[in-house]
């Protein structure tokens, strides 16, 4: 086997056992690892009592992938994965960690992560050694606290035995999360490296749930042998100049689209959704550069370096600290409230990272807070005094502490748009989902569909296996780059999208692990087989929500309004549209009129093992069909 090691490490936390998982590799062949390998695994292991199965109790499994183009592709991110408290289904989130790199160098493809410990724990990984350590001081901390804690710990503890310097990193990585996660809300996001975030999924709640503050990695070993060095290394040479060519993005990162895809796409979130453009050239990135107190920070191995590090100096909101903020940030915490000016926008999006908030999924929530408090449907006495008003930083960041400590209504407003949405139906008897703009129960992403002129066609999100997340969602042709399928690769090899080029990553592929996987093949197999997995994953769903076929496949009630302002006013979407596209994607995957995967794809595909969770499916759809 070449490219893996062929185990992960198993930890039961409830009886402090410490084991490995085998990994076939059969199995590492149709799945690869990461987001893929995490459908398969979930669905082995729980898919027999997939919808009994709480995201935020015991019996979840938490899944920490690395994929086998870990360390030799520029760049390193880290999969997170399991039942998601978000969608009830399967989530394949990646945040940029060098716990990846840790993990292959001590032995492992990936950890996973079963119970709950009795008092707060961290897993402690030295080379061979595992240990699960007391958490109870770091406890409670928020997110710089915590990095700062961990960091002076166990260096300090690798300096005194002469280990801090030896490896392929030079300090210990880990990933942690803040007082959201400890606290279950269903928007926490697993963090790492103060400003990095594996948001969609939920999965920081789910490490609160088992009581896991923290993953700390230190390896010392070699990488899995792959089966063509020679030819890795010049791929290695190859990706490299091909990145550094990239200029721009080296020079701006993804924050360079925020003015521009307000103003010119008509396609960001402004005021909840209510528009989708602005003009106010305050939030172009040399505003924001002017805060940088870090121009190129690089992940391990990366030659892009394209994130930034802002820094407030001085002023009301000094100290604040975030990497760029990125577009999605720049979009969400800015102009979605109202915030059209770079201080602010930056100083939101350090309380999200220090909260151990997604900044995607609660700048949505704040959103959607805003426009109810705007509308009269709630009022300053329901959110204890706080007046959320459009472009008033402070009073989301109050907002934010509520939701983080679960706070008053932040008590409910933790469990996330849609899951608070149906709590104020039930409160105020009131129904305002259609102001919310979600996809099964996940926020869309920072990309409109309205007008058009985005990179995602309007079908997207009402189809997607990861709801609103804008990175796994269909595209046309459907095998185009950034699409659902193709997102499936460097989700499963576990390499960064935006370093992702699409011959080099098959050609790397096939060096080190020699699986002889052409493209053709991965979109028409393995992309379809991962995704098919996620699909039933969703439609199994429960136990508190359970998503309707095609009445759920559907965008949010805002998008078929009609643009306000800009170049395209007046452009909403066709609801006929969408029921066509739908249709003919539903095709493609080889999934019947209602997405549900037919028996000869199961064949097709090799996944006849669902075969009877699917048979449950249809049982449900059939009942709800006749009442």
């Amino acid at each position: 086997m070449y490219g893996y090691h062929g185990r992960l490490l198993d930890i039961d936390l409830s009886h402090e056992r410490i084991g490995e998982h085998p990994l076939e590799e059969e199995v590492l062949r149709d799945y690869i690892g990461g987001r893929g390998l995490a459908a398969y695994i979930l669905l082995r292991e729980l898919g027999h009592r997939w919808e009994n199965v709480d995201p935020l109790g015991e019996e979840n499994i938490l899944l920490f992938l690395t994929g086998p183009l870990t360390g030799y592709y520029p760049g390193v991110k880290l999969a997170v994965s399991g039942k998601s408290p978000q969608s009830n289904g399967i989530v394949g989130s990646v945040l940029s960690s060098e716990v990846a790199i840790e993990l292959k160098a001590a032995g492992y493809d990936g950890v996973l992560v079963r119970g709950k410990a009795r008092d707060p724990v961290y897993v402690y990984i030295e080379g061979e050694r595992v240990e699960i350590r007391d958490a109870s001081h770091l406890w409670g901390l928020n997110g710089r606290e915590t990095f700062s804690r961990l960091m002076k710990e166990v260096w300090n503890n690798l300096k005194s035995r002469n280990l801090a310097r030896q490896g392929l990193t030079k300090e210990p990585s880990f990933v942690y999360i803040g007082p959201a996660g400890e606290n279950k809300v269903r928007t926490a996001a697993v963090m790492a490296k103060l400003a990095h975030a594996a948001g969609y999924g939920g999965y920081g709640a789910v490490m609160g749930s088992k009581n896991l503050k923290a993953l700390v990695a230190k390896g010392f070993g070699p990488m899995p042998k792959p089966k063509h060095p020679e030819w890795v290394k010049l791929l290695i040479k190859e990706s490299w100049n091909r990145l550094n060519r990239r200029t721009t993005f080296k020079q701006w990162g993804t924050g360079s689209g925020g003015y521009q895809t307000a103003a010119l796409t008509s396609s960001e979130p402004v005021r909840n959704w209510q528009e989708e453009w602005h003009d106010n050239r305050a939030m172009g990135q040399q505003y924001f550069e002017a805060h940088w107190v870090k121009r190129f920070w690089a992940d391990y191995g990366c030659p892009s370096a394209c994130m930034k590090i802002s820094y407030l100096r001085s002023g009301a909101k000094k100290g604040a600290l975030t990497d760029t903020p990125d577009y999605e940030l720049q979009a969400y915490m800015g102009p979605n409230l109202g915030v059209f000016e770079p201080r602010s926008c930056i100083y939101l999006s350090s309380i999200a990272d220090d909260l151990g908030l997604c900044g995607i999924q609660t700048g949505n929530l704040l959103g959607f807070v805003a426009e109810l408090y705007e509308k009269g449907l709630l009022s300053e006495k329901d959110l204890s005094g706080v007046k959320p008003k459009w472009g008033d930083a402070e009073a989301f960041a109050r907002l934010m502490l509520m939701i983080a400590k679960r706070e008053g209504l932040g008590k409910i407003m933790a469990e996330g748009g849609f899951r608070f949405a149906l709590e104020l139906q039930k409160l105020k008897g009131v129904d305002v989902r259609k102001y919310l703009v979600h996809s099964k129960g996940i926020a869309i992403g920072a990309h409109g569909v309205r007008s058009g002129k985005d990179y995602l066609p309007e079908f997207s999100y009402a189809t997607s296996t990861q709801g609103g997340d804008h990175t796994s969602a269909p595209r046309k042709p459907y095998e185009a780059p950034w699409g659902e399928l193709w997102m499936t690769f460097p989700d499963s090899a576990v390499i960064c999208a935006f370093n992702a080029e699409t011959d080099l990553m098959f050609q790397f592929l096939e060096a080190i692990t020699g699986f002889g996987i052409t493209r053709e093949e991965w979109m028409n197999a393995h992309a379809k087989r991962i995704l098919s997995l996620q699909r039933v994953a969703l439609l199994l769903g429960g136990p508190d929500i359970y998503w309707r076929p095609l009445e759920d496949d559907d965008l949010p009630p805002r998008f078929y309004e009609p643009l306000p302002s800009g170049p395209f006013k007046g452009k909403a979407v066709e609801k006929e549209k969408i029921e066509k596209e739908r249709a003919e994607y539903f095709s493609f995957m080889g999934w019947d009129s209602l997405g549900i995967p037919k028996e000869e794809t199961l064949q097709s595909l090799n996944i006849e093992f669902v075969r009877p969770f699917l048979a449950r499916v249809k049982g449900r759809v059939n009942n709800t069909q006749e009442n």
